[in-house]
């Protein structure tokens, strides 16, 4: 499929369900083609449980004080400890 930089502005939404649909759709600028919409690949990585980050507060014991909740911020952490 071919659509021009004013058909991308104007129907972004079709273009994108035509790649959704497994096509690629050519962006022609002044006649000439710049840049092709292709289907994103469905076996790219997911992030989901890969960030050791994620659950860093899940640890923390609840601080009798916000004196202790800051020394417990402070406290350097070992990135070890996470599943």
């Amino acid at each position: 499929m071919e659509a021009t930089t004013k058909d991308l502005r104007l129907h972004t939404k079709s273009l994108m369900a035509a790649t959704s649909r497994g096509e690629e759709v050519i962006i022609s600028y002044r006649g000439k083609k710049r840049a092709k919409l292709v289907p994103l690949d469905n076996t790219l990585p997911t992030r989901r449980g890969a960030n050791p980050l994620f659950g860093l507060w899940a640890n923390l014991e609840e601080p009798t004080s916000v004196d202790d909740l800051v020394r417990q911020l402070r406290q350097p952490r070992s990135f070890d400890d996470v599943d």
